[in-house]
């Protein structure tokens, strides 16, 4: 999005160097972006940080709700501290995100709103029982709210990533597990970020137009 002349609020919560770093990268490439700090399980971080967008630049045209957590464990395991926090950022995250940019979408009679969820979403993953429901209640929120805004000229859709060679990921398997996977999956690869990024960005032009309150998988073929 930078490079093609978006301005983009690059957002982060605990990653500032990561964030900083990217955004001097992007700067000295002639882009318009900016850091912007929040834990979006916070709705007043959360206000404070489209306030500070809003003020550099006036408008937001394009929301990207992409915070995300991940974590396997039997459902036996999981604590009720484990089940609240992946709600909080999954769901409470992108409820506070989109309540806040949706007055201002409103009152211009346009605006984009893409949320990430997972394949787990839609076919729900084993030990990943509420990452799977947090990621599933996304793709309810995407279709309600299309339906909502729709007459406002505000579209929203939902991309479900497929097992996606992130740093998450590789944190979270080993090798052999990644082989496995690529294994299952149909294109026998797995996919790359700029997969999800080429998709969000095709979304968000006036290309994808007439398309609203969908879910996109780009998971290889793995789930159809």
């Amino acid at each position: 999005f930078a490079r093609e002349g978006y301005k983009v609020a690059v957002h982060y919560n605990s990653g500032t160097a990561e964030a900083e770093a990217l955004v001097a990268q992007l700067i000295q490439e002639g882009c318009d972006v900016m850091a912007v700090q929040a834990d979006v399980r916070d709705s007043a971080q959360v206000q404070h940080m489209i306030d500070t967008i809003m003020a550099q630049w006036g408008v937001i045209d394009i929301l990207i709700n992409n915070a995300g957590i991940a974590q396997q464990k039997l459902f036996t395991d999981i604590t009720d501290e484990d089940w609240h926090n992946m709600f909080a950022v999954h769901v409470d995250g992108t409820f506070y995100c989109t309540k806040a940019v949706l007055p201002a979408m409103i009152a211009q009679k346009q605006g984009v709103i893409v949320n990430i969820s997972s394949m787990w979403g839609q076919v729900g993953g084993s030990c990943e029982v509420h990452y799977s429901a947090a990621k599933g209640a996304l793709q309810a929120m995407t279709q309600a709210l299309a339906k909502e805004v729709g007459p406002s000229g505000i579209r929203v859709n939902c991309v479900a990533p497929g097992v996606i060679l992130t740093e998450m990921n590789t944190r979270m398997f080993d090798a052999e597990t990644l082989e496995a996977l690529k294994e299952e999956t149909p294109l026998e690869k797995l996919g790359e970020t700029e997969d999800i990024a080429n998709m969000i960005y095709f979304l968000a032009r006036k290309e994808a137009g007439f398309i609203t309150g969908q879910i996109i998988g780009v998971n290889g073929g793995m789930v159809i």
